[in-house]
């Protein structure tokens, strides 16, 4: 093999091949690396020229026919098998090459991997890589953080593979150590929430307005083109059109009703609680994952209860009220996240940007949204805005929107439609602008029980009761 490849890529799943050939399209030579002899064949297949993209399931094959500094990323399932790719590539390394994680790995473990490999001279970074298998081929939005000197002969590439937003790349070096990585947790943790909002919102049309599937799919195709706009309500647009081809009617209406979960917005959810970062919007919609996996335990429990007949409401006033509560439910999901990654970087030490964070977001990923431009512009406007929710931009959006958020939640608690992201939603915006929380009863009650003391409004100090008379 006289030329060197410029970029390799280990594990050519749909994912990988794709990344590689979205690489390979960019003008840079690349050369992937599986243990699958059929995925290796497949993408010489798809690659065509091999002078520009080749593979090989021979892992010294595959680090000897890179340019150095070897420039190597790993697609592969987090976890166990990111330790053993990582062993197996090492013995063939050289000092000042470079190894990248592009999958969702938590970000404890980066840091582990990153101190390991620094130690042995090798520069190493977690970029997560957003867009879907789709994304990966034609431009997706990538999080990289970790080794800035690594970082440096890789941006190029990335640069050039990744999603533009009016012509500006959708990547950004974001941080030291995993800040990469912790980013993209945060982003999954968000999409979360955007997708549980939109299946709410899509019961109560049903339930509440009687839509059928053609009439949620124009109300949601209206809703993208206006200030909604967002990959995941253009995509659930589309869902509704789309006819079942093992029956009759459309497909969405034959799908089980167990959402399943690969574990990053749980750990979204825990690391907020870590930190004492308040994400209810996130919270539910992980367990609202849990519920839905208890179907039997569902239909029993169905049949035990009475529920409200749903009392249907003229369909273009409950149009106009969900919209406007799921433009102010994506904007508290968004703040949350956002708080969330505000204070990680203080914490872990990341000096994140988070305008840069929302600039990247804007194109290529899943929670890509036309409200990041607005985000994008607030935090810019302040650099150290603690929550979205006290940017005067997004005061006025809030107040605009509220009262139909207020309504909407009511009128589906009234009739029995479980809405726990949008009311979660909800109740975090009350609580987080109410200036005297009750909580000075739970202060009292833990001094009761316990002697944990509490803390006066009239004067400083910390104060004990014997409350028993």
């Amino acid at each position: 093999m006289e030329d060197k490849y410029d970029f390799g890529l280990i594990g050519l799943g749909v994912m990988g091949r794709n990344f590689i050939l979205n690489v390979a399209d960019n003008g840079f030579t690349s050369f992937g690396n599986d243990l699958d002899e059929e995925k290796v064949n497949a993408l010489k297949k798809e690659g065509g020229d091999l002078a520009k993209v080749n593979a090989t399931s021979d892992v010294k094959t595959f680090v000897a026919g890179l340019s150095t500094p070897r420039k190597i990323m790993m697609l592969v399932p987090a976890g166990k098998i990111v330790d053993a790719v990582i062993e197996g590539v090492l013995p063939y390394l050289d000092e000042g090459d470079i190894l990248i994680d592009g999958g969702n790995s938590f970000f404890t473990d980066t840091d582990r991997r990153e101190a390991y490999l620094r130690e042995k001279g090798i520069h190493f970074f977690g970029a997560g890589v957003s867009g879907g298998a789709k994304g990966a081929r034609l431009g997706p939005s990538i999080m990289p953080g970790g080794s800035k000197e690594g970082y440096a002969p890789v941006q190029p590439i990335f640069e050039a593979v990744a999603a533009k937003y009016e012509g500006e790349p959708c990547v950004a070096y974001l941080g030291p150590k995993s800040a990469g990585n912790y980013v993209k947790m945060v982003h999954n943790g968000i999409e979360y929430g955007l997708m549980q909002l939109t299946s709410e919102i899509y019961d109560v049309l049903k339930k509440g307005g009687d839509f059928n599937n053609d009439e949620l799919h124009a109300t949601f195709a209206q809703w993208n083109a206006g200030r909604l706009q967002s990959f995941l309500v253009e995509i659930t647009s589309e869902i509704f059109e789309k006819e079942d081809d093992l029956g009759e009617g459309r497909l969405v209406d034959q799908i089980l009703d167990k959402a399943k979960q690969k574990g990053t917005g749980k750990w979204t959810s825990q690391n907020a609680m870590d930190l004492g970062i308040p994400v209810p919007s996130i919270d539910i919609a992980v367990s609202m994952r849990e519920i839905s996996a208890l179907k039997d335990e569902r239909i029993h429990a169905d049949a035990l209860y009475d529920r409200p007949t749903v009392e249907t409401m003229d369909k273009a006033q409950l149009e106009k009220m969900a919209e406007e509560a799921l433009y102010f439910s994506f904007i508290v999901t968004y703040a949350q996240g956002l708080h969330q990654l505000a204070d990680a970087s203080r914490e872990y030490g990341y000096d994140l940007d988070i305008a840069t964070i929302a600039k990247i977001w804007r194109a290529g990923c899943i929670i890509r949204a036309g409200l990041l431009a607005d985000i994008t512009q607030a935090f810019k406007a302040d650099t150290e805005l603690p929550n979205l929710l006290l940017s005067p931009t997004f005061v006025k959006k809030i107040q605009s929107t509220v009262a139909a958020a207020r309504e909407l939640v009511a009128y589906a608690a009234k009739n029995g439609i479980p809405v726990p992201g949008l009311s979660n939603s909800l109740t975090y915006f009350d609580a987080y602008t109410t200036t005297r929380l009750p909580l000075n009863l739970i202060q009292a009650q833990r001094d009761y029980f316990g002697s944990h003391t509490y803390e006066r409004l009239d004067r400083e100090g910390i104060f004990h009761t014997e409350w028993e008379v």
